[in-house]
């Protein structure tokens, strides 16, 4: 696996969170709660992504990260 991305965008209020190289988006599909799934050729999940994040301009996010 490769690095872990993740895109705050607080332009569009969206968070995108990428787990393979987001060039290899093929589709991406709707779960209804307001995340995007982004796939591969492969429907393989890469990523995803957050829409009405609704992220103070001074917030910051914490993230966790655990290596095993």
């Amino acid at each position: 696996m490769e690095k872990i991305k993740v895109i705050l965008n607080r332009e569009s209020n969206t968070l995108d969170v990428w787990f393979d190289n987001p060039e290899k988006e093929f589709i991406c599909e709707e779960t209804g709660e307001e995340i995007v799934l982004k796939k591969d050729k492969d429907n393989k999940v890469i990523g995803f992504e957050k829409l009405n994040l609704l992220v103070d301009k001074n917030i910051n996010i914490p993230v966790e990260v655990t290596a095993t």
